[in-house]
Formats: C-alpha cells, sequence, structure tokens
C-alpha cells in the first residue's frame, strides 16, 4: 500500500478498480477454447499484503483478472500455450513475468509481488519458474507442448503417442487396441465403427498433446484404457503468421534383398526388402504451408489455415512380371507361364495424403465467442499383398476421406463462469476395392487370381483380387457444458452431451465364381446375405459433473459419470431358436435391444509432503461399448435357419445387444523435485478388466450349437512406471521412462475362443499373456540445443519380447501353451538435426530427420512360430519365398527446410 493514503480509502478505491477492471475484462473475453488452462495465485506488495484491485493481464489475449479483498485472482479459459503476464497497480512498479506456461486442464500457479515506484512508468521483467515437475496432478498425464513436438522426431499424432510411458504400439497400459478415445479440441473424433481415430493429424497443426493414462475426468468418456486430447493451433489476434515446410526422402538400407544371420543351424543367408537398392529423394515428399492472424476487413475475427501434401511409395515393392490380364499362351495345366509385362518396380504400399485445416474464431458479439473449425483429409493408399508380389496391378486400392468440423460457441455471463456449446460433424468415408463398379467390365476380363506351386511357390500370375468392403460413418456430437469458479476452492463442470450416429458398411455386391450358361464364371451376386451394404442408427450420450478442488498445496478431482446407449437394434427373444426354424420349438421373434446405462464414479486426489513432492491416489470406472462393427456384423440370424441338429457353426454372429465393457483401476504415485532441475514420477497401477468382448457357443433346442459375440473375456493387468526428467543444464537434457507390465487374459481378440475352437482346442483357457505383454519398456530422449543456432534430439526405444504361440519343432515340447513363448527383444533409435538461419531476416530451417538408425528390422512384429525368429524357418517354402512385411521397415532418412515468420497485424 503507498505510503500516506488511510487503509480504508485505499480499499474503497481498490474495490472501485477491481470492479470496472472485471466489467472490462469479461466483455472481451479471449476466444473460446474447449481446451484451455486457468491461471490463479495472489498479488501482494514487498511486505505479503494483499493487494486488492492489482491487474492481472495475459499478452497475445484479451484475458485477464483482477485481484479481489485479498489480493487472489483467476484467470480461466487460457489457450494452452506459453505466455507473458503483466500484473500492474497503481503506485506501483509494473511486472511483467515471461515464460509462463499454460496447459489443458490445469492450474497454473503464480504468485506476484510488486514494488513500490518512485516513478511513473517503471517495469520489472522476470522470467516464470517452471516446476521440473507438476506434484498438483492427481493421475498420470503426459502434456506434449507445441516447442516439444517440434524438437522431437515424430510426424504425426500417433507417433508422439506411443512415446509416452506405458504405450506399446497403440496398447495403452495393457488394454486392446480401441479402448481409447481420441479426441480434437476437447470433441471426439473416434469412429465408432472400431473405436479408432478417424483423422490422422500431422505435427505443424498440434499446440499441444496430453496423453492421460490415469483415472480422467468424468467429462472424458467411452474409453477403458486413455484419452488423448489433441489442441489444435489457432490464429493469434495480434500478429500475422506464416509457415511453409517441404522435405523429401527414401529408406536407405544397404544389400537389402538380403542379408547374414545367426541361426540353430549356423550362418544363413535370408530375404529382406527386394527392389530398394537405390535413395530415391523423392520417394517420400511433403509439402505444406500455413497462415494466420486476424482476418482482414472483418473486425475481432481470427483465422487459420493449413494444408498438406504427403507421399510415401513405402518399402514394400513388387515386380511387373505379369498384367492382370494373362497371355493367351499361359496354360496352367502345362505349367506354362508367359511373363507379358514390362519387370518395372511397382510400390505396393504406398500412400498419398492430402489434408486440410481451418479455423475461424470471432468475438463481435459481447460475452459471445463464436468458432468454427475443419479439419481432415483425403487418403489413397495400398496394403501389401505378397501373394500379388509379381502382378501388382491385381491389388485392392484403400480411398478414404474424412472430415471433423462444426461450431463452437462460449458464453461467459461473468468472469467466473462460462457455458459452451460444441456441435462436431463426424464423417468417413472407406473403400477397398479394386474397382468401385461391382460390375466393371475388368473384373469379368482379368478373371479371379490365380497362381501355380511350380511358380514362384503359387505366387498370383493373373487375376485381381475380387475383395470389396466400405465402410462409412456419419456422426453428429453435441456438447454441452457449463464451468463456474463458484469458489476459490472450488471449480465446478458439469455437462451433456449426445452422439446420434448413421454406420454403413459391409460387402457392396460379392463377385464369386458360379454357373454361366452351363460353365463356371464370374458372377456378381448383390443384396444378399454377405453381399451387401448395411445401415445402423444407433444414438449414446451422457451427462457429467466433475469438481476440480484446489485448497492450498491439496488437489482433489472429483466426478460422477452416467452414460447410456442404444443401438437401435433387435435380435431373437428366444438365443435357443434363434432364426425361428426350429420346428415345435417354443416361437422366436425380433424383439428391440435394451437401452444400456452405466454409472461411472471417478476420483483423485494429490496432496503435498514435502515443497516440492507428492503422493497421489486415483480410482475410476470406466465402460465403452465395443466396436459398432462388431456388434452389428452377421448380425442377421436367418442364416441358422439350415443349422443341422447336432452340427456346431462356427460363423459368429454378431449381437447387437451387448453390455459396455468395464475397466477399474486403481492408481498411487509419487511426484518430486529432487533438485532445481531434476524430477522424479513413479506410478503404480492396476487393471480389472470385465466383460470384453468374446465369444460363447449357444445351444439350439436340436442340441446344434453356433457362435456369438457376448461379454465373457475377462483380464488384468498390474505394473509400474519410472519417469525421470533432466531439465536443461546448458544446452544438454535427458528424459527418461521405464514401464513394467504384466498384461493377462483369457484371450487377445474377440474371435479367438471360436478359433480355438474350430481348431479342437481347448476354448476357454486360463489366463494367458496377452499377445502385446510386453513387459520391459524403456523410452531415452535426449536434446542437445543452443537458441536460435542448432537442436539435435535422439529417442531411443528398448523393448523386450512380446509372446507369441509356439509350434512342434521349436524345443518347447509337445504340450504347448497359448502365448509360452518369447520374441526376441528389440532397440529402436530416432534421430532429428536442425540448424537455425536468418533469410532476410525471417527464421529458416534446415533439417534432417533419420527414423531406424540402427536398420534394425525386427521390433516385436511377426515370428515363425516354429523357430521364434523372424528371419527363418523350418518350413522350407516359406523360407523360400519370406513376406517382407514381416519386417520392421528399413531406416527412413529425410531432409527438408522450413521457413516462418510473423508480423505485427498493426503494422504499416
Amino acid at each position: 500500500m503507498p505510503k500516506g493514503v488511510p487503509r480504508s480509502a485505499y480499499l474503497i478505491t481498490a474495490m472501485r478498480v477491481r470492479l470496472l477492471a472485471s466489467l472490462w475484462l469479461g466483455l472481451v473475453t479471449q476466444a473460446a477454447w474447449a481446451q484451455s488452462g486457468k491461471l490463479a495465485g495472489r498479488v501482494t506488495d514487498a511486505q505479503g499484503t494483499p493487494l486488492p484491485g492489482a491487474t492481472v493481464f495475459v499478452e497475445g489475449t484479451t484475458l485477464g483478472a483482477a485481484a479481489d479483498i485479498e489480493g487472489d485472482y483467476v484467470v480461466l479459459r487460457i489457450p494452452p500455450g506459453t505466455y507473458r503476464v503483466r500484473f500492474s497497480m497503481v503506485g506501483y512498479q509494473t511486472k511483467l513475468v515471461e515464460g509462463v506456461v499454460i496447459a489443458s486442464n490445469q492450474t497454473t500457479t503464480l504468485n506476484i509481488s510488486l514494488e513500490e515506484a518512485l516513478l511513473t512508468g517503471q517495469e520489472v521483467v522476470v522470467v516464470a519458474d517452471r516446476p521440473v515437475v507438476d506434484v498438483t496432478l492427481t493421475s498420470t498425464m503426459a502434456t506434449v507442448s507445441r516447442q516439444e513436438i517440434e524438437q522431437l522426431p515424430v510426424q504425426r499424432l500417433e507417433d508422439l503417442v506411443n512415446l509416452q510411458a506405458g504405450v506399446v504400439d497403440g496398447h495403452f497400459r495393457g488394454g486392446r487396441l480401441g479402448e481409447v478415445q481420441y479426441q480434437v479440441d476437447g470433441v471426439t473424433v473416434n469412429n465408432p465403427f472400431n473405436n479408432q481415430s478417424m483423422l490422422t493429424l500431422d505435427r505443424s497443426v498440434l499446440q499441444e498433446v496430453q496423453v492421460i493414462q490415469g483415472t480422467f475426468d468424468a467429462e472424458y468418456g467411452q474409453a477403458l484404457s486413455g484419452v488423448v486430447n489433441a489442441v489444435l493451433r489457432s490464429g493469434a489476434p495480434d500478429r500475422y503468421e506464416f509457415m511453409v515446410e517441404a522435405f523429401g526422402g527414401d529408406y536407405l538400407s544397404p544389400g537389402s534383398d538380403s542379408m547374414w544371420v545367426r541361426t540353430a543351424q549356423g550362418r544363413m543367408r535370408v530375404a529382406r526388402f527386394p527392389f530398394i537398392d537405390r535413395f530415391d529423394p523423392q520417394s517420400i515428399r511433403n509439402l505444406q504451408a500455413s497462415f494466420s492472424g486476424p482476418l482482414p476487413l472483418v473486425p475481432h475475427t481470427t483465422f487459420l489455415l493449413n494444408g498438406q501434401r504427403y507421399e510415401n511409395q513405402g518399402h514394400l515393392m513388387g515386380q511387373r512380371r505379369f498384367r492382370p490380364l494373362a497371355d493367351d499362351s499361359t496354360n496352367f495345366e502345362r505349367g506354362i507361364f508367359v511373363e507379358n509385362g514390362d519387370w518395372a518396380i511397382v510400390p505396393m504400399q504406398f500412400e498419398r495424403r492430402w489434408s486440410f485445416l481451418g479455423k475461424l474464431s470471432n468475438r463481435s458479439l459481447s460475452n459471445v465467442v463464436l468458432n468454427y473449425q475443419a479439419v481432415g483429409g483425403w487418403v489413397r493408399r495400398k496394403q501389401y499383398n505378397h501373394a500379388f508380389r509379381f502382378n501388382p496391378d491385381g491389388t485392392r486400392t484403400i480411398r478414404e476421406f474424412s472430415i471433423s468440423h462444426g461450431l463452437d460457441v462460449t458464453y461467459t455471463p461473468t468472469p467466473t463462469t462460462f457455458a459452451e456449446l460444441s456441435w462436431r460433424h463426424n464423417v468417413f468415408d472407406h473403400k477397398n476395392v479394386r474397382f468401385e463398379d461391382v460390375h466393371h467390365p475388368l473384373y469379368f476380363e482379368y478373371g479371379a487370381p490365380q497362381g501355380s506351386p511350380v511358380y514362384e511357390d503359387g505366387a498370383v500370375v493373373q487375376g485381381v483380387d475380387l475383395g470389396r468392403f466400405v465402410q462409412h460413418t456419419n456422426a453428429l456430437v453435441v456438447k454441452l457444458a457449463l464451468t463456474s469458479q463458484v469458489t476459490k476452492v472450488h471449480l465446478v463442470k458439469a455437462g451433456l452431451e449426445v452422439q446420434p450416429f448413421i454406420l454403413k458398411f459391409g460387402v457392396p455386391g460379392l463377385i464369386t465364381q458360379g454357373d454361366i450358361g452351363g460353365r463356371q464364371g464370374l458372377v456378381v451376386r448383390e443384396d444378399s446375405i454377405g453381399a451387401r451394404v448395411l445401415t445402423y442408427k444407433p444414438v449414446q450420450g451422457a451427462a457429467f459433473v466433475q469438481d476440480r478442488v484446489e485448497w492450498g498445496n491439496l488437489r482433489i478431482r472429483l466426478g460422477l459419470r452416467l452414460e447410456f446407449f442404444d443401438a437401435n437394434g433387435r435380435v431373437p427373444s428366444d438365443w435357443e431358436n434363434p432364426a425361428n426354424a426350429i420346428p415345435g420349438a417354443p416361437p422366436s421373434r425380433l424383439v428391440p435391444t435394451s437401452v444400456k446405462w452405466a454409472i461411472a464414479p471417478r476420483l483423485g486426489v494429490s496432496f503435498p509432503i514435502l515443497a516440492n513432492a507428492s503422493v497421489f491416489f486415483s480410482y475410476g470406472h470406466f465402460y465403452q461399448m465395443p466396436g459398432l462393427g462388431l456388434l452389428f456384423d452377421n448380425a442377421d440370424y436367418t442364416i441358422l435357419r439350415d443349422l443341422q441338429a447336432g452340427n456346431v457353426s462356427y460363423t459368429v454372429m454378431g449381437n447387437p445387444d451387448l453390455k459396455p465393457e468395464f475397466t477399474a483401476l486403481y492408481e498411487f504415485g509419487f511426484k518430486a523435485a529432487l533438485t532445481a532441475d531434476l524430477g522424479v514420477d513413479v506410478n503404480l497401477f492396476y487393471k480389472d478388466i470385465r466383460d470384453l468382448l468374446g465369444v460363447a457357443f449357444q445351444s439350439t433346442y436340436t442340441a446344434a450349437e453356433y457362435a456369438r459375440f457376448t461379454n465373457v473375456d475377462f483380464g488384468h493387468v498390474r505394473g509400474f512406471t519410472l519417469s525421470l526428467d533432466q531439465r536443461r543444464l546448458g544446452p544438454l537434457s535427458v528424459a527418461i521412462d521405464y514401464t513394467y507390465q504384466e498384461a493377462l487374459g483369457n484371450s487377445s481378440d474377440p474371435r479367438e475362443t471360436a478359433n480355438r475352437a474350430a481348431a479342437g482346442e481347448d476354448p476357454r483357457p486360463r489366463q494367458v499373456p496377452l499377445n502385446w505383454d510386453q513387459r520391459h519398456t524403456l523410452n531415452v530422449s535426449v536434446l542437445l540445443s543452443q537458441a536460435e543456432r542448432y537442436a539435435l534430439t535422439g529417442i531411443l526405444r528398448l523393448a523386450s519380447g512380446q509372446p507369441y504361440t509356439p509350434t512342434l519343432g521349436s524345443g518347447f515340447g509337445a504340450e504347448l501353451e497359448p502365448n509360452s513363448g518369447r520374441k526376441p527383444s528389440a532397440v529402436l533409435i530416432d534421430v532429428q538435426a536442425e540448424k537455425y538461419f536468418r533469410l532476410a531476416g525471417l527464421p529458416l530451417v534446415l533439417f534432417a530427420r533419420v527414423f531406424n538408425v540402427l536398420d534394425t528390422h525386427y521390433f516385436n512384429g511377426f515370428v515363425f512360430a516354429d523357430t521364434g525368429s523372424p528371419f527363418y524357418t523350418l518350413n522350407p517354402i516359406a523360407q523360400r519365398n519370406p513376406d517382407p512385411a514381416r519386417l520392421y521397415p528399413p531406416r527412413r532418412v529425410e531432409f527438408g527446410i522450413r521457413l516462418q515468420g510473423s508480423w505485427s497485424a498493426n503494422a504499416r
């Protein structure tokens, strides 16, 4: 408080200032961000006396607050990023704090003391002290900032996710694929067909990525194992920014056709990747650009545009020895095969992708902010088919289109309360066919694929792949949420969401052999079971409430979520007479599926045990419907009308009346800053998994049996993670993550039970290691950099072997337990180097990235069951023509250039 001013008069004046400042700041709030952070703290003078009315302003935004009677302040809805925060008060020096980091759904605490001003306009600049670990977290969460994303040798969102402790090839803490909720700016982009993300996001559009594997808030649902929230970049209101990037590259693996390996029989030469012995820098090409800032001629509006063209020819090649249309002289009976191709090398696993992102934000209306965004792209790609390696033109092509677009509306009635309404329209279209028209004449001219054992052990030498599959998702997501700082201690959020779907998938016409005028030929079957595309219209929704308690250093996150799912399907009323075709049996009719409800409590607590150390525990229930493709696939039970008494049908029937899968998660952790630059994080976790999708055999009144999906599978996961983060010391910083986990269950795949029964094996084995049960995982990242000069980043990944089921001949004896063998361990190293320059005053970056530096050919992929090796087998046919897709992609080298810059929107 300034000298000579009575305290009562000072407080009255300060409160008036606070009231006016609060009203002004409430009217000019920043653009609505579906995922934003909170800044809070206390403003005092040098003696620790609160300064009511002190103004807090976040530069680069229009967000701010005024301190209350106790000097406390709160600023909500701050987009994730790094900011400068200005603190000012009449009679005191203004203090500007640089490097303040804001993360989504987290609170950054910043306590500031102001000195009395001897002269008007005095300003002090300080740098925020960011803690090496966040001891306030109540569960396991990793936040990757834009700066960290740019420094890592990664290209896409999934690359970032797989670097996190506890993640193994998309499996979060031992869960199955499809158990993760992917969100963009707080709204789901999962495809309900398979519960996986329908978008592919490049690193250039990411502002922040959060990977949550612990007990996540009640706001998040339809996930058993984790949440990935990608916050996209947006335009700044006060400056224009642009970026142009281009790079090229190829796979570099000298002597790629074969290599020497050591086996039990001695050293032998085995095949690797044929036809990639030359380096072509145009094999991988990427060009992208972005531009953002305030929209000209439209007040209070910002924009961002980003476009990308990416092409990768891949590392799996074929040789066009044959064309799909066989030569007239070819005679299979006599073993005569005329090689009528041009012998050109043809990419058989290429990818061509066009991506876009557009965002608009408008603040013209008082207390209301409007945002529109659209992100998506087109993809054309192929999947390698080893049988077609000499007839590459006969394989199918995958064409995909995806878009997530919609509107966000934020209404801010007070500086501490705001409501958000989000509307998203998610579309995903997938086609996997050789020709889109099932009646295309070339289907019948080329014919079905044919091969002969006397030519390259059965390689296809004529015809095309007749397989056909399409899948289309049209999903609407509507989410309404109200957030309020109801007291200094409680930040409460409550909301509703609903998601109606239109889901289509199936075979758009089946091409098969049939009788044509007394001779065999290709015929088309349409609109029959197994040869049609059906439409389903399920709907799901939820209501949630959560409270973030911040009482001193104690943090509590408490939430409750109510979920529902309505398949809008029909199932037989009597499973023992599924087709209503058993004479004398009680009648069975189709009845509507029931609505499924689930209540999911969530709790997380973090409390300090030292000044810079804390322990936390969390507990939560999580529910998720299985992928809807499995619910509805083959769900027409009329196909069982011909099931004979006493017979068994191993064809798995769909079941739209499935329950949600369930996981209970228990977690305990310890976080501490061992020094100012070294942090440690230890987490212990246990997952109890029940009602997983599996297969059960149902008996009928005639003692026949058939297989159908139901909630019968189970498992558990336990383990711990240890993370060490060494903050930059000079030019060097290091981060180490180690994970130990055991993932056990009765099956790794929902269809495994039926497959084992069909093979005459025990259909319901005891709990065994799951296919992705990787006991030891070590990730080490090293950054060596100097500002505005260079940056060198390396990532080392070490993985112990995952399980596999050995067969006779591999030395395990006659009784072969499922997943009783272990694959070899493996190491991967990726590096990125950047050199910074200036071109006409603009930042110019030359960069190079090398993925799989050691040219490792195996990383927990396929192994031959008789040897446990990915390189050789005792089967002579498989050894002569091994599938190169079994190996890990070879060394990939990319190099490019990036030009970026910015200028003030007020510049003349």
